[in-house]
């Protein structure tokens, strides 16, 4: 007992696994106790167990294994992670435990493997199971039987798959074991139970006395269907369900109910297994089939019969054997062969079924034919051959070889082909049968009934009554319109007979076959049996695994209204019925018409008709039409009254008043009787004549309008396009043309035979009369709005000029929607509903292509053309396809009959010749284009063969393919494709190339689909291997396929899909699942008018292209209610069956809160444009109403259903205000998190806030309004523009909101008005805000008015929509209003733009009433005296429209918002008049990138860019004595009118006209080529350029690309735009006005330019890039060289990040960084380097050294290096000083480099030389020590003459002089040119000024650098002279200050005023804020230090326009002295002005 103890202590998991048993045996028994207690089916114990489960239950021990496997099966049933033990459990249960002696454990092996089931994990079971029928133990045998049998019958055989089970049945009966043979027996007999006679087939060959004893039980079982008694986990509502009923006790309705549904309908064929019978053919077969002797060819059939009985064939290439067995039945002269083959044929087709379709084509006209044979054996024989084929293919797709032989003269060929159609359509069901199929064959067959030959007839109305049962009254009573009576009951009689295949139970079978579910659809045929059908129909598709229940949205609510639908359609009849008889009522003698007319007429009236006086004439008619207005309906006498009219003088009347009256009688006659076809054609002739009459023209047209509506346009139209041609009055033809054209609009397009017009149209367009051509191209327009691009193809023979006019017409209809018809829809619905009208229309599209005449070239492909492709010789083979090429080409149009064509190419398309593939897929293309839709038929032998060809391992092979298989998709539409096993045939082949480009394209067409076959199933479990394929390319392929077949096929189903996996595979599957569940596009809605037609309770037949209503209601409700795909299942929640992987853990009761975690917006790709796409095809309603009704509401419910979690959605939809309170606040919360999701529901969001705004609620309101600030700040920062769709559908409620009577919420709304201007162009918003102006809110009137105001005040006159003086006009109408707030608001609004605009304001406003002008005066004047009020305001609203952007996240944004702060500035108060910066505020910028991948789409045009009016930002400036005087007084003059004018030919240089843009580029050049006129240029320079680079990325983009534009325009527009710059690049002054940003893209645009490879092939791109090489040195030599030096150093930054950027690109910006380097010696005293140091400091935290280390090239560290140490070299240790910008130094890697190389270069140097001046001076000493004076001033004068080095020069004369003062440098001076001479001495001076000012102001008072640059350079624009010095060093304004302290001193002026003020350095100390990273606050402490500085220092004007980089021409007001004599100073200023020039 000693051992006892030891194990007694151990843990229960270590008992179970102890050698004892009895140890073993406690385990167990403590671990089932554990088991039971666990509560949590999750709890971390369970995993503990996991391992061991399998011990449990094969454990050695009889008496251990029994608690072993009762612990077990507890584990099983409480585990959650029990399913994975699930295979190695049951393999043990299976070899272990069924083999054992004791019943009882046994039954808990079996218990265990139900448990299993019960778990999910059924199909692993069952394998095992099958796997222990092979074992050699009987009784193992026998326990797997009983298992499976009991398995099925609890679980029901939807669970447990049946297929593989009876496969093995045959194989248990031979058993030599009893036992195994009585438990198949009994299994037999479980199985029957479930699947009725489906089990015969598979067991006709086991025992005959077996199968008796099999029959005798099966008789014995009950009819009723079995039902499912225990449930999975995941259908727990169902057990609810099922156990209640128990309870009641099964109420039998309920009962019946789940008993349809529970029982999926098994096919037979399904349970077969398939036969390979090609190889089994005799080897002679094919010879003997052609043999002489009939014997021998019997033999050789009959062979085949054999070979095709067997039920099910393996697919295979059966291309052959039907070619020969087509040959016998057509050619055979003996007819027993026909008979035979024909048997053959039929075995082929039902033992292949689906894969036999694709020889369907060519077989059936052979059949049909063949049936003048009168044998009946013969007939019987075809007649099931040709029934089998139908079932293989479909109806469409042998319509057309049908539609061929009805014609055929033998009658007993007509009968027979009538009959087929009956049986054919019997298979059909609405769906199958639309009206397009409707149509011809109900043409046809009416031709029929008419016949002569009475079995001709007879067989006729059994089709039509077939298609009237099929297809219910309603669709195809159109077509029967002109039957009689008699013929008419008798279609109903047959349709009474007619047995539908559809019976009751027979749903699922014969749904199988059509491969789409009738689902909705059913309940029209059959009244009330519809619900039970209808879930037949949708049990079948589904995978047999899932429960019963349609409860949520399935089928069964359709069904009600569809069926009523169907008695509607009778009832509607009942009032066509007269009408019908009426149509065409027999032609009237004169006499009974006369008589007729007497009883209603008065006799006056009828003697007048023909009196000889006109007036008498008059009268009768005035009579006739009052006679005619009081008539009853139904006592007009139409035809008799007609008649009168016309008799003589009838339409040849000769007064015009008398006929316009008496067309005027027509039209009421024809309005107000029954009127018939007959009583038209007696007017129309005469209508026609008249029409084109000056007079009476338009009383003819009414006329014949109301004749169209009585008669139907269709008829009309032809009758009277008919009559018009058939005269000579070319007026007539024009106008009857136009009244055609205008009746197409009103009436619609539907019933038109465009065929019957096109050849009239044709007439007319040959017309000699002009008129008649422009109204024949006119009705061409009309008809493309109906009929789109196919209907060009009718005319693609015209004259080019023609054809042109026809385009240009049809150009302008492209993108317009037909008009919804008016008229002629009332009538109609008697016949047929408008329904029908809109269906016809839909048709219409189509049928267009039907109707181009096509061309059979059957004949021409001949046997030697076949034989030819098929050749050994390539080279004939080529010759061959050759051929075929050139028959397509020369027939354009093709009928489908093509003979041998597709196997021939078929063979082409895996030739060993790539060249042959080729050219055999372009010839398929072709066909494609030139056969149209009927090229349905070949997809299954010719398509699918293209697929095969994207495994090709060359890429343009494969690309080819691609496109021939998107050219026949285009035609046929996919569902074709989808259907059998052939796409997942090609899928299951392991070829790379083949799955990434099949993957590809399914990915690219499954998203636009409505619904798909169940088909695609078959593909998952390939695309799930494709997930896990060795190729890369392959996975990444399948993975974005994911979402395109989950949005068709569900997540469950595809989750189920992955039970087939490995486990670690299934892991990773269900996780990409997962993933693409969140990813999954919407399907495409339905078109807009399916929807309204649903509502109108009939369900058209149409509307839903295989998939059926029930599976459309729920489609877009992508996220929330089990969708009816999942109801169909019926499964619990979509929620807990999606996660029942292994991965995720879940209970089955899984509550919604668990699942707020996720996102709440989910990104659907594209899910936006699709949306803006549907609102403007009008697909969906447009937001726009006064207030929201429920339609609207419900759509955008429908559309956020996609994209919005499903619990917010229910939030934000609720009834109750709180909820809407909660979506806001948990929309705020995740606003920063989900941005990018937030961005794509925009349009959403804003639409549901728009909701809000008409709540009462003012709770919600404030919410929303706070939500609505963050929202658009976020947007702003994102830089996110307002889409025009989503501005439409909110901005206009928004206005509504600032009549709000409260306080708070105006304020608030204001607010985010002003904020929208960030994110939406001011100009567009101010039309918004104008039009809130017309409100009948005063208080919105008022807030509009003023914020107009704001908006003209901030962005200039430019914001005012439509123009200036329009806007101002409007605001003005205001002065007048009755309420005294709007009418101050009014003329405040006025006032502001007067300060603004000035005087001009009166001009635009134009008159007012004396009150209201003598208001705005008054108002004016007294603005006027409080100037300073207004700019102060301005000054606090400004922050508030800049926007912050953090430097950094602006520096490594592309696009030019990387200026705003450079704009905010430049702008002077000159002498009271205003000037304006002509700049590019943010919100009008273009996103350029944007545009650029966007190119093609929309045109690019400039915006009209504002001019800001910043002036206020400084304070006018108030000098205590001298008066201003503005310097360049002529600028102001030009400035009101020239600006305007600039900005206007800049925004044309950027059009994309090429015309356009080279004009407005000569017009520029021709201002910048003028010194005088140039500089009206200045402040332009930005957007000039701006316009200059959208040019060139347009010619890049776009025009480059562009085939048609002769490439010369090109090269023209590129030296312009180059000329023009290299113009601007010369001067000087206005080539630093170009901004860092803009200088980076310019630079971007012409290195892209020169590296474009497409340049250097035109004929004159080496000029063109030439010229740009000297245009980029110009541009770095005369820019600003900051700036410039600022944008080469992000450009590299961004070249180096960008991916997609070339080598080359980054080598070119390298090269022009070198060359800075080389200027810096001259430079360096002009540059910003604070700015530069900050740019490398960003540079270097992007690519530390590391990252640069890494790059392909040594280049980008080796320039940045070269950099650094010139400017170390050139700035000495003082560089350090200027790392003023950068905020953190110490972790800058900058700061570190410097120190190092300052380091280095001491050490080298061992000087502490810090000056570059002082270093020239020691240089300079050594030399005097070693040489010659003389020598040291020649070098010097050498250096001063250099261009490049002519400031160091003057440097070092300067040092050199001040060293040796006595030296005599007259002789070096002599010898050069006075004009050397004065600049040598001008250059001391300016040296010794500097110095000067240097040493006075030491440079510790912190001046910052950027300041040492602002002195002004006056405002000479000329070009500057050569002289290099213009970059000179200038000096600080400090200097100045310095200077004038003293001055004012001597003038006795006070200082001390300035004294006690802070030092203006230390204002400036700061340095202003670098452009590219612009951070704008820093930009608003700067601007108002400045202003402060103004006030302070009023006698310097500090311009800041070097500072901030861009800016006006600049002007300097320098004072006037009056109190003192300033004239020194006035003369040193002028100097240096002009040392400047």
């Amino acid at each position: 007992m000693g051992d006892d103890s030891e194990w007694m202590k151990l843990p229960i998991d270590q008992k179970c696994e102890h050698k004892l048993w009895k140890a073993r045996l406690n385990g167990y028994e403590e671990a089932l106790k554990l088991f039971q207690k666990i509560d949590d089916e999750k709890s971390p114990e369970w995993s503990k167990y996991l391992g061991l489960i399998k011990k449990f239950v094969t454990d050695s021990n009889a008496v251990a294994q029994l608690k072993g496997l009762e612990a077990a099966l507890a584990y099983v049933e409480n585990a959650h992670v029990a399913g994975k033990t699930t295979g190695e459990v049951a393999s043990g249960v299976v070899n272990k435990v069924f083999n054992q002696p004791k019943a009882r454990a046994k039954e808990l092996g079996l218990d265990i493997c139900l448990m299993y089931i019960e778990i999910e994990k059924g199909e692993a079971v069952q394998e095992e199971l099958l796997k222990g029928l092979d074992n050699k133990n009987p009784k193992i045998i026998v326990a797997c039987i009983e298992t499976l049998r009991k398995a099925l019958s609890e679980f029901g055989s939807k669970i447990i798959s049946l297929k593989p089970v009876i496969k093995v049945l045959p194989k248990l009966f031979e058993s030599r074991e009893k036992a195994v043979r009585d438990e198949a027996k009994l299994l037999a007999v479980e199985i029957y139970r479930w699947i009725r006679d489906a089990l015969r087939p598979p067991l006709q060959n086991i025992n005959s006395v077996q199968l008796k004893e099999l029959e005798e039980e099966w008789v014995k079982l009950p009819s009723a269907a079995p039902k499912q008694t225990r449930f999975l986990r995941s259908q727990q509502e169902l057990k609810a369900k099922f156990e209640q009923q128990q309870a009641v006790g099964g109420d039998a309705d309920g009962g019946g109910d789940d008993g349809d549904e529970a029982v999926p309908q098994v096919d037979a064929y399904e349970l077969l297994e398939a036969v390979e019978i090609l190889s089994k053919l005799p080897k002679d077969f094919y010879d003997k089939i052609e043999a002489k002797k009939w014997q021998e060819r019997k033999e050789a059939l009959e062979a085949v019969e054999m070979l095709v009985k067997n039920p099910k064939l393996e697919a295979g290439d059966y291309a052959d054997l039907v070619k020969v067995l087509k040959k016998v039945v057509g050619k055979d002269t003996n007819v027993m062969l026909v008979a035979l083959a024909a048997k053959c044929l039929a075995g082929l087709a039902t033992g292949l079924r689906k894969k036999f379709g694709q020889y369907a084509g060519h077989v059936v006209p052979t059949i049909l034919e063949k049936f003048k044979e009168k044998k009946p054996q013969v007939v019987q024989a075809l007649q099931e051959a040709i029934d089998a084929i139908f079932l293989t293919t479909t109806l469409q797709n042998i319509s057309e070889d049908v539609l061929a032989v009805m014609d055929n003269k033998n009658p007993t060929i007509k009968q027979q082909t009538s009959l087929f159609i009956a049986r054919s359509f019997r298979h059909c069901t609405p769906s199958t049968l639309p009206k397009s199929l409707l149509k011809p064959f109900c043409a046809a067959l009416l031709k029929h009934i008419n016949d002569s030959a009475p079995e001709v007839r007879d067989a006729g109305f059994e089709a039509l009554g077939t298609a009237l049962k099929v297809a219910g009254e309603k669709a195809v009573n159109p077509f029967l319109a002109d039957v009689d009576k008699l013929k008419l009951d008798r279609i109903k009689e047959c349709a009474e007979k007619v047995e539908l295949v559809y019976g009751k139970k027979t749903g699922g079978t014969a749904d199988k076959k059509e491969g789409k579910p009738a689902t909705g659809k059913a309940p029209v045929l059959s009244g009330a049996a519809g619900d039970k059908e209808t879930k037949d129909a949708a049990a079948k598709p589904g995978p047999l695994k899932k429960a019963p229940a349609v409860k949520s949205g399935g089928p069964p609510k359709k069904g009600k209204p569809a069926a009523a639908a169907g008695m509607g359609g009778a009832g509607a009849k009942g009032k066509k019925g007269p009408e019908t008889k009426e149509i065409f009522e027999s032609e009237l003698s004169i006499e009974v018409c006369e008589e007729k007319a007497a009883a209603v007429l008065p006799a006056s009236c009828i003697q007048q008709l023909d009196s000889g006086n006109w007036k008498e004439r008059l009268a009768c008619m005035e009579e006739f039409q009052k006679t005619v207005e009081l008539m009853e309906r139904s006592e007009m006498p139409c035809q008799a009254l007609v008649r009168m009219l016309a008799k003589k003088p009838g339409w040849k009347e000769t007064n015009f008043q008398v006929m316009q009256m008496k067309l005027h009688i027509v039209a009421l006659i024809a309005q107000k009787g029954n009127f018939s076809k007959t009583s038209a054609q007696i007017v129309l002739d005469g209508l026609v004549d008249k029409v084109g009459d000056v007079k009476c023209g338009s009383n003819a047209k009414e006329a014949m309008t109301a004749i169209a509506e009585a008669c139907q346009l269709p008829w009309t139209a032809e009758q009277v396009v008919a009559m018009a041609f058939s005269q000579k009055n070319p007026k007539n033809q024009s106008e009857t043309l136009n009244w055609l054209s205008n009746a197409i609009k009103e009436f619609g397009f539907s019933g038109l035979n465009v065929k019957a017009f096109i050849s009239n149209v044709k007439t007319a367009l040959a017309a000699t009369n002009p008129a008649v051509r422009t109204s024949a191209i006119t009705l061409l327009g009309v008809m493309y709005l109906y009929v789109g691009p196919p209907l060009r193809m009718f005319f693609e023979d015209e004259k080019p000029a023609l054809l042109s006019q026809i385009d240009a017409e049809f150009e302008k209809m492209q993108g317009q929607t037909a008009p919804a018809p008016t008229r002629g829809i009332i009538r109609h619905s008697g016949g047929s509903g408008d329904d029908g009208e809109e269906e016809e229309q839909e048709d219409v599209g189509n049928d267009v292509v039907d109707l181009l005449p096509r061309t059979d070239i059957g004949d021409k492909i001949t046997a030697e053309l076949v034989s030819k492709i098929g050749d050994k010789n390539w080279k004939i083979r080529k010759e061959g396809l050759d051929e075929v090429t050139s028959i397509i080409n020369d027939a354009k149009f093709i009928q489908p009959n093509i003979g041998e064509l597709p196997g021939a190419l078929k063979s082409r398309l895996n030739d060993s010749n790539k060249i042959l593939v080729q050219q055999t897929l372009s010839i398929l293309q072709q066909l494609a284009t030139a056969m149209g839709p009927n090229i349905k038929q070949h997809v299954k032998n010719l398509g699918i063969p293209i697929i095969t060809v994207l495994g090709d391992s060359k890429n343009n092979v494969r690309a080819a393919a691609l496109g021939t298989v998107n050219a026949w998709a285009e035609q046929t539409g996919m569902k074709e494709w989808l259907e059998g096993e052939d796409l997942s045939e090609e899928l299951k082949k392991e070829n790379p190339f083949l799955r990434q480009e099949l993957l590809g394209w399914l990915a690219e067409k499954l998203p636009t689909l409505r619904s798909v076959p169940s088909d695609l199933l078959l593909c998952v479990p390939h695309l799930y291997s494709c997930l896990e394929d060795r190729n890369g390319d392959v996975r990444k392929k399948a993975q974005d396929a994911l979402p395109s077949f989950m949005m068709h096929l569900g997540f469950e189903k595809m989750a189920k899909a992955t039970g087939k996996l490995k486990p670690t595979s299934k892991d990773q599957v269900l996780a990409m699942l997962e993933k693409a569940k969140a990813n999954m596009p919407a399907k495409p809605a339905p078109p807009a008018k399916a929807s309204s037609r649903v509502v109108g309770g009939a369900a058209p037949a149409k509307l839903q292209p295989a998939s059926g209503l029930a599976e459309d209601s729920g489609s877009n409700t992508m996220e929330s209610k089990p969708d009816p795909k999942k109801a169909k299942a019926g499964g619990a929640s979509s929620k807990a069956k999606g996660v029942q992987g292994k991965k995720v853990p879940t209970k089955p009761n899984l509550k919604e809160d668990d699942d707020k975690s996720g996102p709440i917006f989910i990104i659907v790709p594209n899910g936006k444009e699709q949306r803006m796409k549907e609102e403007k095809g009008l697909k969906v309603l447009k937001w726009n109403f006064t207030t929201p009704r429920d339609e609207y509401i419900e759509q955008l419910k429908t559309q956020m259903s996609s994209c919005v979690a499903k619990w917010l959605q229910d939030e934000m939809f609720h009834a109750d205000f709180q909820h809407h309170n909660k979506a806001l606040a948990v929309m705020i919360e995740h606003l920063e998190s989900e941005k990018d999701g937030v961005i794509s529901c925009l349009d959403l969001i804003l639409k549901w806030l728009t909701l809000r705004f008409f709540d009462t609620n003012t709770s919600v309101l404030m919410k929303a309004l706070e939500y609505l600030k963050l929202l658009f700040n976020l947007l702003s920062q994102e830089e996110y523009h307002l889409t025009e769709n989503e501005a439409f559908s909110f901005i206009p409620y928004l206005i509504l909101k600032v009549g709000e009577p409260k306080d708070v919420i105006r304020k608030d709304v204001r607010a985010i008005l002003n904020r929208m201007c960030l994110i939406y162009p001011a100009s567009k918003m101010f039309a918004f805000i104008m039009e809130g102006t017309k409100s009948k809110n005063s208080k919105q009137r008022a807030e509009c008015l003023e914020e107009l105001g704001c908006l003209v005040e901030s962005y200039g006159m430019n914001v005012c929509q439509p123009t200036p003086g329009k806007a101002l006009k409007e605001m003005a109408t205001h002065i007048g209003d009755r309420d005294n707030t709007v009418r101050n608001a009014a003329l405040n609004t006025i006032v502001t733009v007067y300060n603004v605009h000035g005087d001009q304001v009166f001009k635009l406003i134009g008159n007012l009433s004396e009150k209201d002008m003598s208001m705005l005066e008054e108002r004016v004047k007294r603005s006027a005296k409080r100037p300073a009020a207004a700019p102060v305001r301005q000054a606090e609203e400004k922050p508030q429209r800049a926007q912050n952007i953090s430097a950094n996240a602006s520096m490594l944004r592309k696009g030019p918002a990387e200026d705003v702060s450079s704009k905010l500035n430049q702008n002077r108060n000159m002498g009271g008049h205003s000037e304006t910066a002509h700049t590019v505020p943010r919100e009008f910028q273009l996103d350029l990138d944007e545009i650029e991948n966007d190119n093609g789409t929309v045109r690019c045009e400039m915006p009209a860019l504002v001019q800001h009016k910043l002036d206020d930002i400084f304070e006018p400036v108030l000098i205590p004595e001298p008066k201003i005087r503005a310097v360049s007084p002529h600028f102001d003059d030009m400035h009101s009118n020239t600006a305007s004018t600039i900005n206007f030919v800049i925004s044309q240089v950027a059009s994309g006209d090429i015309n356009t843009s080279i004009q407005a580029l000569a017009q520029i050049d021709e201002v910048l080529r003028q010194e005088d006129k140039a500089e009206a240029m200045s402040g332009h320079i930005d957007q000039f350029l701006i316009a200059t680079f959208m040019q060139l990325r347009l010619i890049y983009n776009t025009h480059m690309a562009d085939e048609k534009l002769e490439k010369d325009e090109i090269v023209r527009l590129y030296s312009c735009i180059i000329g023009s710059m290299i113009s601007l690049f010369q001067i000087e002054s206005l080539a630093r006005e170009a901004s860092t940003g803009v200088l980076k893209d310019l630079m971007h645009g012409l290195i892209t330019l020169m590296l474009d490879s497409r340049v250097e092939d035109l004929e004159e791109g080496e000029q063109v890039i030439r010229s740009v090489n000297l245009l980029v040195v110009k541009v770095l030599e005369k820019s600003d060289q900051t700036n410039i030096l600022s944008a080469l150093l992000v450009l590299l930054q961004d070249s180096l990040l960008a991916t997609a950027s070339s080598p080359k690109f980054s080598e070119l910006v390298m090269k022009c960084l070198w060359r800075m380097v080389r200027l810096l010696p001259e430079t360096i005293n002009s540059i910003n380097l604070d700015r530069i140091l900050l740019d490398i400091h960003i540079f270097m935290k992007v690519f530390p050294k590391e990252k640069l280390k890494q790059c392909k090239s040594e280049f980008p560290i080796r320039t940045l290096k070269t950099l650094l140490h010139t400017l170390c070299k050139l700035k000495g240790p003082k560089i350090l000083d200027h790392l003023t910008m950068i905020d953190n130094k110490n972790e800058s890697e900058l700061e570190a480099h410097l120190c190092r190389v300052m380091k280095h270069s001491m050490d080298q140097t061992g000087s502490k030389a810090d000056k570059e001046t002082e270093k020239g001076a020691s240089r300079i000493e050594e030399k005097s020590s070693k040489a010659k004076v003389n020598d040291i001033l020649a070098e010097i004068f050498k250096k001063i003459g250099s261009k490049e080095n002519t400031k160091e020069g003057l440097a070092e004369l300067y040092e050199y002089k001040k060293k040796y003062s006595d030296a005599d440098i007259e002789p070096f001076l002599k010898n050069s040119s006075q004009f050397f001479q004065s600049y040598v001495e001008r250059g001391l001076r300016l040296i010794e000024t500097e110095r000067e000012g240097k040493g006075r102001i030491p440079s510790s008072t912190g001046i910052s650098p950027q300041m040492e640059g602002t002195c002004v350079p006056a405002s000479s624009n000329t070009l500057s002279s050569s002289i290099g010095n213009t970059n000179g060093e200038e000096v600080g304004p400090s200097v100045y200050l310095e200077r004038l302290k003293i001055l004012r001193q001597r003038c006795g002026l006070d200082n001390a005023k300035q004294e006690d003020r802070p030092p203006l350095t230390s204002l400036l100390s700061k340095p202003a804020v670098p452009t590219v990273a612009s951070s704008t606050d820093m930009l608003h402490s700067k601007l108002s230090q400045l202003r402060e500085s103004r006030e302070q220092y009023q006698h310097l004007d500090l311009d800041s326009n070097q500072t901030h980089s861009s800016g006006i021409g600049t002007t300097t007001a320098s004072p006037s002295s009056t109190a003192a004599n300033i004239d020194d100073l006035k003369k040193r200023l002028e100097r240096i002005k002009s040392s400047r020039k």
